[in-house]
């Protein structure tokens, strides 16, 4: 039975690893079998079935966690400690191609194009072209099929501009690398320091002015893209919708257009959906809905209604209370704010839905200290390590933009406790949770 904490120098959790590796691959080729389908090859361009988070059971999400966890830890153990520090140029090289449309130009063309055919196009140098398409292909992204010829793969191909996935990468890679160039400063700086106010970002430092005011159309597409990585329909998928009853109101807040929770209520028709944001939001909203789904606004199922969250009280005593992807945006006080207004909105049996990222302790604690949520296996880490970097990732990425913040389990339901809410329930959204509150 292994210890709380496996014991350093025991090479007995590099077979233990190879043991978590071969069973979890069991697992995603049974997964796979039981589709008819095979597991896609890395030179595939076709889709596979499970490409999306809505699409995967939860066996197959842990069984690739543990995967990307174990052989993360594995090569990291057995590695040069020099070799694994040396890897920070493929942001810069995925910029290039990005920006470059460099997919987009290899589209339909199996047996690629020559690095000189891709420079001409695209205006870049053949030489430096080449070396950087090297780099990615060394990575997996984009093959060389032929020396100096490049052809898409399964990774390239999501680097389409139609592909939502483009603009978030081309969002990470060219403001946000920048951006995140200035955390030092900003954090060393003795008033920037301390400081949670978004003027202290870094990306402020670097640019001026807010993330939202400087790329408001790229962040847009951004923010698409995140909801592909993350599953834009885990919410139908994770929560027990069916077995509430007709007339069931569910209040988005700060929903944006309602294009999440679109998807809720277009697959239980019991359901019903308050959009709130903005007043100029909220006319977008209305003609997205007009236009995607003109019925369940001509039948009462959609109603808009301007909201100011940080100053206003939501619509008075919906069901649901539904929050995505706003707390991370603002500092602890803010977050407060929010949440205080929802409360006065909520009746006796009203819910709130905080749905975000939600990180936890790399230490390992007793099951028994920390129910609400699942640690990996030992060896690997407690909270699967490089099976669930990306919400880690986002968390410096939001300090950088907006220094704010992703948040842990025990945060937010501090953040309800200073609300006058009541954590009920973590449930797991794949590369993100629902955090489910209650009148206190």
């Amino acid at each position: 039975m292994p210890t709380l904490q496996t014991r350093k120098g025991d090479a007995a959790h590099l077979t233990t690893l190879v043991q978590l590796i071969s069973s979890a691959v069991t697992t995603v080729l049974s997964e796979y079998e039981a589709v008819g389908k095979s597991a896609p090859s890395l030179d595939s361009t076709e889709p596979g079935p499970f490409d999306t988070p809505e699409e995967q059971s939860e066996e197959l999400v842990k069984a690739v966690r543990i995967i990307e966890a174990a052989c993360g830890q594995l090569a990291t153990s057995v590695a040069s400690p020099g070799h694994v520090m040396f890897n920070f140029k493929e942001p810069a090289c995925l910029q290039v191609v990005t920006q470059a449309k460099i997919a987009d130009l290899l589209l339909d063309k199996p047996e690629g194009l020559h690095v000189d055919d891709l420079a001409r196009q695209s205006g870049l140098d053949s030489g430096k072209l080449c070396r950087i398409l090297r780099l990615l292909a060394t990575r997996h992204c984009f093959r060389e099929v032929q020396p100096n010829v490049f052809a898409n793969n399964r990774l390239s191909i999501k680097l389409l501009a139609k592909d939502p996935i483009w603009s978030y990468v081309g969002h990470l890679t060219d403001e946000g690398m920048k951006s995140t160039a200035y955390l030092n400063e900003a954090l060393t700086d003795p008033v920037s320091g301390p400081s949670y106010a978004v003027e202290a970002s870094p990306f402020y430092r670097m640019q001026g002015c807010t993330v939202f005011d400087h790329y408001a159309s790229r962040f847009a597409g951004a923010m698409k893209g995140l909801g592909e990585v993350n599953g834009k329909r885990m919410l139908r998928k994770v929560y027990p919708w069916g077995g509430f009853p007709n007339g069931t109101v569910i209040c988005d807040v700060g929903g944006s257009t309602g294009h999440v929770t679109m998807d809720l209520i277009q697959t239980f028709p019991q359901l019903r959906l308050v959009i709130q944001d903005m007043p100029h939001v909220v006319d977008q909203a209305k003609e997205f809905w007009a236009q995607e789904d003109p019925s369940a606004v001509q039948n009462n199922r959609v109603a808009f209604a301007p909201l100011d969250f940080f100053t206003e009280v939501p619509v008075a005593g919906c069901d649901f209370y539904y929050i995505r992807h706003i707390l991370h945006d603002w500092p602890d006080a803010e977050c407060v704010k929010i949440l205080s207004n929802v409360r006065q909105a909520m009746k006796p049996t009203s819910r709130v839905l905080i749905h975000e990222f939600v990180l936890q302790n790399v230490a390992r604690v007793l099951a028994s200290e920390n129910p609400h949520v699942d640690q990996a296996p030992e060896p690997l880490l407690p909270n699967y390590g490089m099976g669930r970097i990306r919400p880690y990732q986002q968390d410096i990425n939001m300090m950088s933009f907006l220094n704010s913040k992703e948040r842990t389990v025990d945060e937010f339901i501090s953040l309800g406790v200073q609300s006058g809410l009541k954590f009920a329930k973590l449930w797991d959204a794949g590369e993100t949770g629902l955090v489910e509150l209650v009148l206190a």
